[in-house]
């Protein structure tokens, strides 16, 4: 039912999900961060025991702004990662293609390429005891809050019997973390900070950190002040440089890392800053850390827009509204850099740390509905940056406009992958990321700044699908947002006909704002482009597989999904068709039979944590409110909420034999110890794409999209009091 209309309490939405731990959660470590560095406290609010947590949940300090290579003697190119693919109707074209996770022993460049840039971990912060290690064991009592309203996170517990508290910030706007240690063990000296800095270990993911050096790994004192340590690190050809600075004094230890004692005072403060250039400006005062850092998130939850719950009566409703909240906190720190956000964001490493532009739109849409443009600016600056790249990727591929890669780096080239080079739902992404800014801020500086990666986009959408009678396909080659597909023999994948389409028609209204022609050769495309195919009145997930319901359908397919001719697994992507857009020329009755027919026949077992907000948008733009509240709390593996707000990505056995080769050799070696093959029980406690994507389906729920009618058109009337404020409809 609609809500009155009176002001939403923030600090107290906000707060009342506040995670508080009293007990190590060894999945649940709690992250701080501003956008560009991310920093994973375990239980002491530092840390002191990294050995305590899962393996796929590292304690990290990661910067979106470092980068790291492993030296490459053989001087591999982006060159040496291409095959040549013959495409029908295209002849041979270079792909970044590998046929099977074996090539790496074929191939050694493909593991380089593939592993290199990757992001890596910059320090580690802990206590210690006289310059020794704490135990664990002599740790207790122990009380830890998160503060979101403020980005404070205070630890308090007894060490050896006597009170310890510990509060720790990452400072705003600067790659820097500060933390206050308070007890009577630091007055005695018995009590203080150790800061390490890892090396680079091999295996890369999910944790980059090695603690044995190597060649090519070094650590200099540039200068000693007191209380103040300015150090150079070298890694290969990474440097980056650090400063500690203390009230008190500052130490080497035998072990290489750096001791930060007290200096007779109960409370040690010191700040660890993490910078690109040697001259970076000095640490700020301790003292204006705190207001500094609680502004920025005030700012932060009171800027943007809000959703409130209370009075709901379906019991569910406290839930989600933990899951927004929280949500929202994690994509402020992981989702809100300079770069595309990788799946883990700054939390571990999946994919070496390398961001997959097709899962732009799920980590950020969210942030210009919700009122925080400014937020996903930060990211869209790199398509401005890497579009001579996306150019010249498109003229390899003998097509016009910017070619936009998969799983890519800050420098903009492609990985090699079995799957990467043939997805193409992310090419009209930034058109998309760029509209709902526009239409967030409705300034002509928006079409100003972006106005040449909407051209560019478009005009590789138009010019990509190949005109076969007078008709444009989609394929081949193409692997649709649904990957287990041949991409040398599908053609038209549903959603994407749909979304090239849409994305067109979007670029030809921004040549309008711009006070420029309409482009006579987007029209005939939007003219011509496949429509979405359908059988029986029902979507196809693609054109080229006619029969996929009737198989999908069968006994076998309902029971044993991982068998090679059941498809009905994975994204349901079909359905973004009407969801995630309004696709012009779907059917709302043919779809809802299709929606049905995947509630019947899908193998959900194998669904990712954006399906299922994907699915919601889908059976909301239906008008299927209880179906779509259904959907945000599937109890499937893949879906749920840790009491952070992280939800786990789980890989199950149907997946099997796509394993990473564990006997590969050299050239595969980087690419066996990625735990992210497909196949892995658990491959990582955390996917940041669910949380966007929640955003992106309850901000549409709430907020309306273009076309919908009444207040909350998304929730049931039923059982769910909707208060919203400064959403924007979604498209």
């Amino acid at each position: 039912m609609p809500a009155a209309a009176q002001r939403i309490d923030r600090h107290a939405l906000v707060s009342r999900h506040d995670p508080r731990f009293t007990t190590l959660d060894p999945h649940a470590p709690v992250m701080l961060g501003n956008g560009e560095l991310g920093f994973t406290a375990d239980i002491t609010g530092l840390q002191t025991f990294a050995d305590r947590y899962s393996s796929m949940a590292p304690l990290l300090t990661m910067s979106q702004r470092v980068w790291h290579s492993f030296p490459n003697p053989r001087g591999y190119t982006e060159k040496d990662g291409l095959q040549m693919v013959a495409v029908p109707g295209r002849g041979a074209q270079p792909y970044a293609y590998m046929k099977s996770w074996a090539d790496g022993d074929a191939n050694p460049a493909f593991g380089w390429l593939r592993a290199n840039p990757h992001r890596i971990s910059l320090a580690r912060l802990s206590l210690v005891s006289g310059g020794s290690a704490v135990r664990f064991a002599d740790i207790a009592a122990t009380d830890q809050r998160l503060d979101m309203w403020t980005g404070t996170l205070t630890s308090r517990f007894t060490y050896r019997g006597v009170a310890v508290t510990v509060v720790t910030r990452v400072i705003s706007g600067r790659d820097a973390v500060a933390v206050e240690i308070t007890s009577p063990l630091v007055a005695r000296g018995e009590l203080g900070l150790a800061v390490g800095y890892p090396g680079v270990a091999p295996a890369i993911n999910p944790d980059p950190s090695s603690w044995t050096p190597r060649a090519g790994e070094a650590t200099r004192i540039v200068s000693r002040a007191p209380g103040a340590w300015r150090i150079e690190r070298t890694l290969d050809a990474t440097r980056y440089w650090s400063t500690i600075a203390a009230n008190g004094t500052v130490s080497t230890a035998t072990d290489g890392r750096f001791l930060v004692q007290g200096d007779k005072a109960q409370s040690l403060r010191a700040i660890v800053t993490f910078d690109q250039t040697a001259d970076a400006p000095a640490a700020p005062a301790f003292d204006t850390v705190a207001a500094a850092v609680a502004a920025q998130w005030r700012s932060f939850w009171s800027d943007g827009a809000a959703v409130d719950f209370t009075g709901s009566t379906d019991p569910r409703a406290p839930e989600l509204e933990r899951r927004v909240v929280l949500s929202q906190y994690l994509s402020a720190i992981n989702g809100a850099g300079s770069l595309p956000p990788q799946e883990e964001g700054l939390f571990s490493n999946s994919w070496f740390g390398k961001f997959h532009l097709e899962m732009h739109p799920w980590h950020q849409a969210w942030q210009a509905l919700w009122g925080h443009p400014a937020l996903l600016e930060r990211s869209l600056a790199w398509y401005i940056r890497t579009l001579p790249a996306a150019r010249a990727e498109a003229a390899r591929h003998r097509v016009t406009g910017a070619w936009w890669p998969k799983m890519v780096g800050p420098e903009g080239r492609n990985s090699p992958s079995l799957i990467s080079p043939f997805l193409m739902w992310q090419q009209p992404h930034p058109i998309l990321l760029a509209e709902l800014t526009w239409r967030a801020r409705r300034d002509p500086a928006v079409l100003e700044r972006y106005g040449e990666i909407v051209e560019q986009t478009a005009t590789l959408l138009a010019s990509w699908p190949l005109d076969r009678n007078g008709r444009l396909d989609l394929g081949p080659p193409i692997i649709p947002a649904q990957e287990n597909y041949d991409p040398l023999t599908t053609r038209n994948p549903t959603f994407e006909v749909e979304y090239f389409r849409w994305a067109i028609g979007v670029a030809q209204d921004w040549r309008e704002r711009r006070g420029l022609a309409r482009r006579a050769d987007w029209d005939r495309a939007i003219a011509r482009i496949a429509p979405p195919a359908m059988r029986d009145g029902v979507y196809l997930p693609a054109e080229s597989v006619p029969d996929f319901w009737k198989t999908a359908a069968s006994d076998l397919c309902r029971g044993h999904a991982d068998a090679p001719s059941c498809a009905n697994r994975d994204h349901p992507s079909f359905l973004m068709a009407y969801g995630f857009i309004p696709g012009a020329r779907i059917d709302p009755a043919a779809m809802r039979r299709t929606f049905e027919a995947m509630e019947r026949n899908w193998d959900v077992r194998q669904t990712w944590g954006w399906d299922f907000p994907m699915i919601a948008m889908t059976a909301a733009r239906l008008g299927e409110r209880d179906k779509a509240v259904d959907w945000l709390f599937a109890d499937r593996k893949n879906n749920q909420w840790g009491p952070t707000g992280m939800t786990p990505r789980v890989h199950v056995e149907a997946h099997a034999a796509e394993l990473v080769p564990k006997s590969a050799g050299a050239g595969g070696a980087a690419l066996a110890a990625n735990p992210d093959g497909p196949g892995y029980a658990r491959a990582a406690e955390t996917y940041f794409p669910s949380n966007g994507a929640l955003l992106f389906a309850v901000g549409m729920m709430a907020g309306g999209w273009d076309g919908s009618t009444g207040s909350a058109p998304g929730f049931p009337a039923k059982g769910w009091r909707v208060r919203s404020e400064g959403l924007a409809p979604t498209p």
